[in-house]
């Protein structure tokens, strides 16, 4: 399962675990004898069990290191790595000390800690994961922390003993009862709420937006450029709670335009925080490419003149900004173009995208997905953006098979393992074509993986 999948929870009770003072074995299930990694990777096992609890237990344990952090959860359906990158980016440029949880990884763990710009190094974050996993280890019978959960607490632990200035925090699939809203960082960011995750977060876009904005507490400001109907969902949440709410509305606090494979521009009204906005528009640029990246950065920008970062900050870190895998282009003969898109609303804003870069070049689609996704509206997009699919499998419990994949659109090529796969894109496509990958974030990172020098 992608580990971005596995932060919902449900139940919220902030009860001691029974049994608090009982131990066993803490590393159950015979992997005493693993390596942190392997030891982590196997805490899959637990799965997505519901309540909160294990969060404030183990981060108990640790010695609550979350208290007294300071910055931004960011939740939302799409686009909340994108905004997750560019705040942190700007609080650096403003010379702030930073740490950045982003998830999931794409090709190593370490990219799920970021430190003043810098993934973990594997043997820090492998030593982290010892610490946590050693301490949930005590947990009583039955009530293990889920691999969600202790990636939480080590990136917390993390920001803390880095002596965080800004903490920019990106949810998981959730909000209300994910595992990072055991912190209170006093802002908020809800990008946008589309249809997914149904299973979990519910069949309707408001009963989604109230599952995402559970992540504002009483007393902090929030950010949304949600429309309706779940806007009118957060402002209420954010009512409720006392906390401070701005709305950004297309055209009337922002406007901007696509620069193609050179990125996006954004025209924003900054001081915020007033009441009204004094209303002093700054022009930002940012090399992130594709239309939805406008929306993203007028959210981020405007999210980063909440935490007092000046202007010129903004602009730099907007300017200077990294984030892999979202409408990445990689030059080659064919070029690749990498995209997360893993959900309907995501797949259409990528197919809205494929004609204008590519340029007349032949598309071939590679193209793999989890089986639990909304496959039936997805793959049709594939056709509106490519002149043939070749399919793929991610490989896991949850990934769908290439040739399911294929079968439900009646034809196209499956092939595995993604390297094959991959190579077949290319051969179909053409040195001149160009292949784009999509359909989850796992499939990203190893195509990523796959690119990266022997």
């Amino acid at each position: 399962m992608e580990t971005a999948d596995r932060a919902m929870t449900s139940g919220e009770s902030g009860a001691a675990l029974p049994g608090g003072n009982c131990t066993y074995d803490a590393a159950p299930l015979g992997t005493a004898h693993l390596d942190p990694m392997a030891r982590l990777e196997l805490a899959g096992r637990f799965g997505i069990v519901p309540g909160l609890e294990r969060t404030r237990w183990l981060l108990d344990r640790l010695g609550n290191p979350q208290l007294g952090l300071a910055g931004v959860l960011i939740a939302g359906t799409n686009g909340k790595g994108s905004v997750a990158a560019l705040i942190e980016s700007m609080a650096r440029a403003a010379g702030r000390r930073t740490a950045l949880l982003a998830k999931p990884h794409l090709v190593r763990w370490g990219e799920r800690i970021v430190l003043d710009g810098e993934p973990l190094p594997e043997g820090r974050f492998g030593a982290l994961a010892e610490e946590v996993l050693d301490a949930a280890g005590h947990a009583p019978p039955g009530e293990h922390p889920t691999q969600f959960e202790m990636l939480t607490a080590m990136g917390f632990l993390a920001a803390a003993r880095h002596r965080t200035g800004t903490l920019v925090c990106e949810v998981g699939m959730g909000g209300r009862l994910d595992s990072t809203n055991v912190a209170d960082l006093g802002g908020c960011v809800i990008t946008n709420i589309a249809l997914d995750h149904r299973e979990w977060l519910g069949d309707s876009v408001e009963a989604i937006a109230a599952e995402k904005a559970g992540i504002i507490k009483a007393g902090d400001w929030a950010v949304t450029a949600s429309t309706e109907p779940a806007r009118s969902v957060i402002a209420e949440r954010a009512r409720s709670a006392g906390a401070r709410l701005r709305v950004l509305e297309a055209g009337r606090d922002w406007r901007g335009a696509t620069r193609g494979r050179a990125g996006v521009e954004v025209e924003v009204e900054l001081d915020l925080a007033a009441h009204p906005p004094t209303g002093r528009p700054v022009v930002f640029r940012s090399p992130l490419a594709g239309l939805v990246q406008v929306e993203n950065l007028a959210v981020a920008a405007a999210a980063a003149g909440m935490l007092g970062i000046p202007d010129q900050a903004i602009l730099a870190g907007a300017a200077s900004v990294r984030w892999p895998g979202r409408l990445q282009w990689v030059d080659g003969a064919p070029p690749l173009l990498l995209d997360g898109a893993h959900n309907p609303a995501a797949m259409a804003a990528l197919s809205s995208e494929v004609p204008g870069l590519a340029r007349g070049r032949r598309v071939v689609a590679l193209f793999g997905a989890m089986y639990d996704k909304q496959l039936e509206e997805m793959l049709p997009r594939l056709a509106q953006m490519s002149d043939e699919v070749v399919f793929t499998s991610v490989g896991g419990g949850r990934a769908a098979s290439a040739a399911l994949l294929a079968g439900m659109v009646g034809g196209g090529t499956a092939v595995e393992p993604v390297a094959e796969a991959l190579s077949e894109a290319g051969r179909r496509a053409g040195r001149s074509g160009l292949v784009v990958v999509c359909g989850s974030l796992a499939l990203v990172g190893a195509v990523l993986a796959q690119l990266e020098p022997a």
